[in-house]
């Protein structure tokens, strides 16, 4: 249960965070020039309203849209949303996006998928252009007369709901859920999901709201912070708390206390407490925000109060703060504290979960002999994956042998299978032995250092086994020069994801290593589970059943210095893979310990010397 909600709240935040920029844009213009503002201006002020109740709303369902349905998800989000925005024209429609935009992408994308392979030739455009216009009107239209109707209603008891806790002086303990919910990564959830659509709508009638004070203000995690800065006996903790109180007040990365907190639990009763106190102390004086302070800074938190407002929003800060530190003090002297660092771990391992991957199970002395790292198509990103992983655990002398393979085909002799989180349903029924680690990319992720924690503590022993090749071998062709330089292209321009991919898939087939069917099987394998494996880098290829198109073994490169969007990551290196038998695997290896080091993998995002790709990766 807690994993759903972290990753619908995640998703929630998806959708938002991109376009904070917009919100404060908002806000600035509601501090400023409405009638009760800094400068008042009565024809600046007349931005307001379309911004509220258009601009913001269409953002959010456009990018909710397009989380779904890539781009032609994102316009159908847009157009969708308008039904939904007109359908409840007394209130701003954002939770309305929220829901509205995932749907139209989700609409589109399954349109998508019927249609794949059954357009007739020439008619690819209109058809494409027609669905769009055509499934978004009929949204828009379901939108008026369902959705927004709808959603007015459930704005309408959301924001009774405060209404009474506000009447009833109540508001103060929704911090009670909030400090412990921020800590296990459910926040997202509580602020994008019913703070700031009822801090909106307050705000489009008050000026401003209380609801963007009540989550992100700083002072409850900076009395934290402060605290151990005075009195904590570990030298370490108390050593980092300065740097932590910098990056949490001013920066605004509250996640910076979280471990603090896990080195103590029962210290979660000082931010508690310390928000409790701000929250009744901004009820009783009516203080409120003019839009969400994001990320929550003193400097946004201050920028977003509205004229008249500033000593209140100080004093609240400060009063958090004191209670907080006052709370939080006893309890650091007194307790023993954890290493900060093992905090952090978990920390790491708990933020993977709100990202719906699930942390690596604990492994018991000797009981590991085999782990496989398991892709698709079991040549690619997996095979990065283990080698990556092979080499980092190869000083602990283990005796464990990491190999990679085609997640179908995970063999019985495996003990820990490691794979996209996409991929663990496959994974379960082609290996119900092995313990499963999830992970959201290959090279870079909080789960593989978990499990790598976890092997470190098993113990030493015998000699580490280094194995590369995939577990089902073909017959190689030969030919062992698998990167020429007509295959690598420097300093693009930085395209969509599909159009990089396809790109990739294009040169493959110029340098005589594919056939046509696999430009388009590299993006139907990108559809399954992203080729994106994290620090810059991604290695598209095709899918398992387009083997059968590969000529000869070989890899492109593309370089990307100003990134092209792999979800919520960049990747400025794109390895494009075709590969016969375990040909391509040694130039994998190379790339892989390329990323090894940071200097030279940063090099190559912007170098335009193909002569130092060739030496690097030959």
């Amino acid at each position: 249960m807690k994993q759903a909600v972290q990753r619908f709240g995640k998703f929630l935040s998806g959708m938002v965070m991109p376009n904070i920029g917009a919100f404060i844009a908002w806000g600035f213009i509601t501090a400023l020039f409405i009638e009760a503002g800094w400068i008042p201006n009565e024809k600046l002020a007349q931005f307001v309203t379309p911004m509220l109740n258009y601009l913001l709303p269409v953002l959010i369902a456009y990018t909710g849209g397009k989380m779904v349905g890539g781009d032609r998800g994102g316009v159908m989000g847009g157009i969708a949303v308008i039904g939904v925005i007109v359908g409840a024209p007394d209130y701003p429609m954002l939770m309305g996006a929220m829901v509205m935009g995932p749907f139209a992408g989700w609409v589109i994308k399954k349109f998508d998928q019927a249609m794949d392979g059954h357009m007739p030739a020439g008619f690819e455009m209109l058809i494409n252009n027609f669905s769009i216009g055509i499934l978004g009107m009929l949204l828009a239209i379901l939108g008026y007369y369902a959705i927004g109707p709808f959603m007015s209603i459930i704005l309408v008891i959301l924001s009774k709901g405060v209404e009474i806790l506000v009447n009833h002086g109540l508001l103060p303990l929704v911090a009670i859920f909030i400090e412990p919910a921020k800590v296990l990564f459910l926040n997202n959830a509580i602020n994008h999901g019913i703070f700031t659509p009822i801090g909106l709508e307050q705000a489009a009638t008050a000026g401003k709201s209380i609801m963007y004070m009540l989550e992100t203000n700083p002072g409850p995690g900076l009395g934290v912070l402060l605290a151990y800065w005075m009195f904590s006996k570990d030298k370490a903790t108390k050593d980092s708390a300065p740097g932590a109180i910098i990056i949490h007040l001013f920066g605004g990365i509250h996640e910076i206390y979280f471990p603090y907190i896990l080195m103590n639990p029962f210290v979660i009763v000082a931010p508690i407490l310390g928000n409790v106190c701000a929250i009744l102390f901004f009820s009783i004086t009516g203080a409120g925000l003019v839009g969400p302070p994001a990320p929550g800074s003193i400097i946004s938190f201050l920028a977003m109060t509205p004229k008249g407002g500033m000593i209140i929003s100080i004093i609240g800060v400060c009063i958090a703060a004191v209670v907080s530190f006052l709370v939080a003090s006893p309890i650091v002297k007194m307790a023993g504290a954890k290493n900060l660092e093992e905090s952090q771990n978990q920390m790491a391992s708990m933020k993977a979960e709100a990202k719906g991957t699930a942390a690596p199970a604990s492994i018991s002395t000797g009981a590991v002999k085999k782990i496989v790292f398991a892709c698709d198509a079991g040549m690619g990103s997996s095979a990065m994956g283990a080698t990556k992983f092979r080499n980092r655990i190869k000083p602990l002398n283990t005796g464990i042998t990491v190999t990679n393979t085609s997640v179908d085909n995970v063999p019985a002799d495996c003990d820990i299978v490691v794979c996209q989180v996409t991929l663990q349903e496959r994974a379960k029924k082609s290996a119900p032995q092995a313990q499963l680690v999830t992970i959201g990319n290959f090279l870079a992720d909080p789960n593989l250092d978990s499990l790598y924690n976890s092997i470190a503590n098993m113990g030493s022993g015998g000699t580490a086994t280094a194995v590369a090749e995939p577990e089902q071998k073909e017959e190689s062709s030969g030919n062992k020069t698998v990167m020429l330089r007509e295959g690598v292209k420097l300093g693009l321009k930085s395209v969509s994801k599909e159009e990089a991919i396809r790109a990739a898939g294009e040169l493959l087939k110029e340098i005589g290593c594919v056939g046509d069917a696999y430009v388009d099987a590299m993006l139907e394998r990108e559809k399954l589970v992203t080729t994106y494996m994290g620090l810059g880098v991604a290695i598209p290829h095709g899918t398992t059943q387009a083997k059968g198109e590969v000529k000869k073994s070989g890899i492109v490169m593309l370089q990307y210095p100003e990134g092209v969007p792999f979800g919520d990551e960049k990747a400025q290196l794109v390895f494009g893979i075709a590969g016969v038998g375990d040909e391509h695997l040694d130039l994998l290896a190379n790339i892989s310990n390329a990323l090894e080091d940071e200097d030279l993998l940063e090099k190559l995002k912007t170098t335009n010397d193909v002569d130092l790709i060739l030496k690097t990766f030959s």
